[in-house]
């Protein structure tokens, strides 16, 4: 009697990918390598030495949260090194280091593990440790003059500030530095932010490799420049567009936070909604708000509707039956 081949009956999808959480979290890292090469060039080496203590950070807190729960070691995902990378990005280079850390641990833990790890958190990690960084809001908010350099250790004491482009739109007015200063990245900010030119080029990046869609970022940057230059307030309104297009966190937040696969909707139509509803929250809370930038606290509230999105936007399955009509009213 011949061998009968074995079949294997599995549930859908039916995808075979060498893809993995690795070795897509080892292309965000390389496509996140450009601004931090221009964030040293603007801010010194200070500007590595607060991102090494992230990323070793949240490597640390979420080794410690595996052994003391007795969970498999997941920090060899990298995705704990992204973390460390996006909220470094996010903070000013003259942040002390201990407070890079807490906010390392708290997202890390609080946001990412006690979640259930990886895929299962419901804000972005990263930007979940940096809303809690801002109740220090002084340490938050003193921005360094770029090509003042910083000692690598202990707290700064003397800072050279500088107003940045977003400061200067909140108040009506036109950056002093020019498009080209804040495409290259020649200006005053967080560590990640600073250079528009090396995000973009580590979104395209992501994009060729299909790491990323280029719905959400699109959506989210068009909207914020559709709404600026709309209501420029005065001030020419293609500079005033361009300038919150470049000037703040927009690219950042649009290109590496936004498009974090598991706090963003899953169908097409539920990205361009979760985009247009970020641009719209950033320019409201630029516009009106009290605090000069917008695109942490957009995201992070878009992360908190995903659920909604993802509700009325999801495709009907295939063979789905219909809903059955309600009966007319009798006559």
């Amino acid at each position: 009697m011949a061998q009968l081949n074995k079949v294997v009956v599995t549930s859908s999808p039916h995808i075979k990918t060498s893809d993995g959480t690795t070795s897509i979290m080892a292309d965000v890292i390389i496509a996140l390598i450009p601004a931090l090469v221009l964030s040293v060039l603007t801010f010194g080496l200070r500007a590595l030495t607060v991102t090494a203590t992230c990323v070793i950070s949240c490597i640390l807190f979420e080794l410690a949260y595996n052994k003391i729960n007795k969970q498999e070691v997941t920090i060899t995902d990298l995705s704990a090194v992204v973390t460390g990378i996006l909220l470094a990005y996010n903070l000013p280079v003259s942040m002390p280091l201990w407070t890079a850390v807490i906010g390392s641990g708290f997202a890390i833990i609080i946001v990412k593990m006690i979640f259930g790890g990886i895929g299962q958190n419901f804000i972005n990690p990263a930007l979940g440790g940096r809303m809690f960084l801002l109740s220090w809001t002084a340490l938050m908010t003193t921005w360094t003059a770029p090509g003042y350099e910083l000692p690598l250790f202990g707290n700064p004491v003397d800072v050279i500030t500088s107003a940045t482009p977003m400061m200067q739109l909140k108040a009506g007015l036109m950056p002093d530095a020019t498009l080209t200063e804040m495409f290259i990245g020649q200006i005053g900010g967080c560590i990640g932010e600073t250079s528009a030119a090396a995000l973009i080029a580590g979104g395209l990046y992501l994009i060729a490799k299909k790491v990323i869609s280029p719905v959400i970022p699109l959506t989210y940057i068009g909207t914020v420049f559709i709404i600026a230059f709309l209501f420029p307030g005065g001030n020419p309104a293609l500079e005033f567009a361009l300038a919150h297009i470049l000037g703040g966190g927009l690219m950042l937040g649009a290109i590496f936070m936004a498009t974090d696969y598991a706090t963003t909707p899953v169908s097409l139509k539920g990205q361009i909604v979760f985009g247009l509803g970020c641009g719209l929250l950033t320019m409201l809370i630029r516009m009106f708000g009290s605090y000069a930038e917008g695109v942490s606290f957009s995201i992070v509230i878009m992360n908190a509707l995903v659920f909604l999105i993802d509700k009325y936007t999801m495709p009907k399955r295939f063979g789905a039956p219909k809903k059955v009509k309600a009966k007319k009213e009798a006559a």
